[in-house]
């Protein structure tokens, strides 16, 4: 079925970049902007990653994974975090509510690949 990621990221610039990277290593890649609806989107079809942006318009991707985390069925869907805020705030927030990686934006191409087939491979040992 090949490796399905979803990022769910509002900055174009930052959204072709992750596609291209991803796209290139195999990844089917699929793009959401909008944090209010993004559930609805990991729901409609569940990633083997998520990408997932802290600052959305709509929802916070805090809320967003507070609520996919609270979700028997998406409970153990491994997320990648991006923040370009880097605060200590966001990050600790983030590991209380169970995110799997974290990333500060700017990030590494190389950074990016390296965590999302991480997450995956992860997952795919623990399934």
């Amino acid at each position: 079925m090949g490796k399905r990621v979803l990022l769910v990221e509002d900055e174009p610039n930052i959204i072709e970049a992750i596609r291209f990277i991803l796209s290139r290593d195999g990844w089917r890649v699929r793009t959401h902007s909008d944090g209010a609806t993004a559930l609805d989107a990991i729901a409609a079809d569940p990633p083997d990653v998520l990408v997932l942006d802290v600052m959305l318009p709509g929802k916070s991707g805090l809320d967003i994974l507070r609520e996919l985390r609270a979700d028997p069925e998406m409970a153990e869907l491994p997320v990648l975090m991006l923040t370009a805020k880097g605060q200590a705030r966001d990050r600790e927030l983030a590991e209380r509510y169970g995110v799997s990686r974290f990333m500060t934006k700017p990030f590494a191409n190389a950074d990016i690949l390296q965590s999302v087939n991480a997450l995956f491979e992860g997952a795919a040992g623990a399934a």
